[in-house]
């Protein structure tokens, strides 16, 4: 089942100005996109302050995904023979992020005007009907395979501006220090365009550019972005040296105490990434603080 949305009557609004999607309002500024009931909570908790930081909507949909056009890892695919036997029939899914979805709801009132739509088994209508038109998309990277196949949608397929918990789970604050691991490429550029009105609400926002040339060219294409889009940055250069990248970053956003990481995902298709993919994936296996990433 799903729940049907028609744009005629108007959220309530909480006293911080957020509001939450009532189920004939049609779009949501940050949508939760809740498939592992693992990592539901911390989804749920990342969408509503990030909702809140800009006064936007909120809204939430369950998504179980088929076997059938699967977008993952073979061996992956070859789990799906188990996968019932180690995480339930879809709709055993479905009721174990409902129940997480309950209970998280109950815990203020200011929730309980908002649904949670269902798409099991319809990652196309689920696409169509909540992901398309909201901003963020907040979905989990780790946990069980329908959890995996949505993010890798959200991120080839959609495009979209996507908010990833972290395996040990969220602990708030979600922008008080963004970091911005920065490259001068196309998708790093679309990253940071797109995450334009989080920054500005953003406490501190520091650039990282990553072994930069002799005449600064990361530093300095940092500079303009920022200048253009509106959003005052620290820049800080630093040279990996025996590190990879990946780790680079990671040591630089732990030891400023960054509480999200901003990046450019995945610079080759899927499939490349697969053989080539390195500095993205390691981020997604050993952050431990949200990232926010567009393709």
């Amino acid at each position: 089942m799903f729940t049907m949305r028609l744009r005629q009557q108007q959220p309530d609004r909480s006293p911080e100005g957020m509001q939450y999607v009532e189920p004939r309002l049609a779009r949501a500024d940050v949508l939760a996109l809740l498939s592992d009931p693992a990592c539901a909570h911390s989804c749920l908790e990342m969408a509503e302050q990030a909702a809140h930081s800009i006064n936007g909507s909120m809204g939430a949909a369950h998504l179980g995904t088929r076997p059938v056009g699967m977008i993952t890892a073979p061996e992956e695919i070859d789990l799906m023979v188990l996968r019932e036997i180690s995480e339930g029939s879809s709709r055993e899914r479905f009721e174990h992020v409902s129940k997480v979805f309950r209970a998280w709801r109950r815990n203020s009132p200011e929730r309980r005007t908002l649904p949670m739509g269902d798409y099991s088994g319809d990652m196309e209508r689920c696409m169509a009907r909540e992901v398309h038109d909201s901003s963020i998309v907040v979905a989990a990277y780790h946990g069980n395979l329908d959890a995996r196949d949505a993010f890798y949608d959200l991120i080839f397929n959609e495009q979209k501006l996507v908010l990833v918990p972290p395996r040990g789970g969220y602990s708030g604050n979600l922008l008080r220090h963004v970091v911005i691991a920065w490259k001068p490429q196309n998708h790093a550029q679309r990253a940071v365009i797109a995450s334009r009105q989080w920054l500005a609400a953003a406490e501190r926002v520091t650039i990282l550019c990553v072994n930069d040339t002799p005449a600064a060219v990361s530093q300095n294409k940092a500079k303009d972005l920022m200048a253009e889009i509106g959003i005052g940055a620290e820049i800080v250069a630093v040279n990996s040296g025996g590190r990879s990248v990946g780790e680079t970053i990671l040591d630089f956003a732990c030891a400023e105490n960054a509480s999200c990481l901003l990046l450019g995902a995945f610079k080759h298709s899927y499939f490349l990434e697969l053989l080539l993919g390195r500095v993205t994936r390691y981020l997604l296996q050993n952050a431990p603080m949200p990232l926010l990433m567009k393709h």
